[in-house]
């Protein structure tokens, strides 16, 4: 029997830590579930001092992560309030993904999408298949997002990609997220898995010391600038989540159809 729950799954192996996003029957897509574990199984790796190096992929091999669960959008961001819940949930499993102090690699084939995006920007190092195709669909679903996360891919895709990326609300092939800096390396169909354990078996060989301080480093010299209005950007973020269009959104993918936004 296949049990169809969407959950996250985690082991040790050897030096390598696995978290599985598994839902594979929803592309792997998020749930409130699945984000809330998502710290535990980090937790758990990161204090198992076999372990040298966390990998983070999707269950199957048609996606790593779809994105959020949006069948779940009417119960758990229904309003401003229930949204911010929500969001508190997610930006907690992704900021304890980057706060590891253990390199992390995302093993990206398949759909990689909005959520998913989001998580592969918090690993260190992001690998592909040429099966991977990615996203934001954002704009297309009248969702906003969160300031920290376009910061996130501004500081990898640079800024006029990342206007590209969220503007067009397109989907990238795999070439594409080479050029543009999403993905460090891209590796034919069927190489993946084994291109990512190379990559492990370097990164296992070095200090562990040394490579927390560099990414600890590398985070502060990335914070925010003391001139950036955070208050500015969340209001207008809330502002989209009490909008109509963000009702139509929703709306209108669950029942499979095109949007008709107004903006208001």
């Amino acid at each position: 029997m296949t049990d169809a729950t969407p959950r996250i799954t985690f082991h040790a192996d050897g030096a390598i830590g696995w978290i599985v996003f598994d839902s594979p029957r929803r592309h792997n897509a998020m749930s409130v579930g699945m984000w809330e574990a998502l710290p535990a199984a980090v937790d758990a790796l990161e204090a198992d001092p076999a372990v040298r190096v966390v990998v983070l992929r999707g269950a199957g091999d048609e996606a790593f992560v779809s994105g959020a669960d949006i069948s779940q959008f009417d119960d758990v961001r229904d309003s401003v309030e229930a949204n911010e819940r929500y969001e508190a949930i997610g930006d907690a499993g992704m900021a304890r993904v980057a706060a590891c102090t253990k390199p992390t690699i995302a093993m990206l084939q398949g759909w990689t999408l909005g959520g998913g995006v989001a998580i592969a920007l918090n690993c260190d190092l992001r690998i592909a298949d040429e099966s991977m195709r990615f996203g934001v669909p954002a704009a297309r679903l009248g969702i906003g997002y969160r300031w920290r996360g376009i910061k996130k891919l501004v500081d990898t895709v640079g800024a006029p990609n990342a206007r590209e990326i969220f503007l067009t609300a397109r989907r990238f092939d795999a070439a594409t997220a080479l050029r543009m800096g999403f993905v460090n390396r891209l590796v034919a169909r069927g190489e993946l898995e084994a291109a990512v354990r190379a990559e492990c078996a370097l990164i296992a060989a070095n200090a562990p010391m040394t490579m927390a301080a560099v990414k600890l480093a590398i985070d502060e010299i990335q914070r925010a600038s003391p001139h950036l209005d955070a208050a500015k950007m969340e209001t207008a973020t809330r502002g989209v989540f009490a909008s109509e269009d963000f009702i139509e959104g929703r709306r209108a993918f669950m029942e499979k159809r095109p949007p008709q936004f107004n903006g208001r």
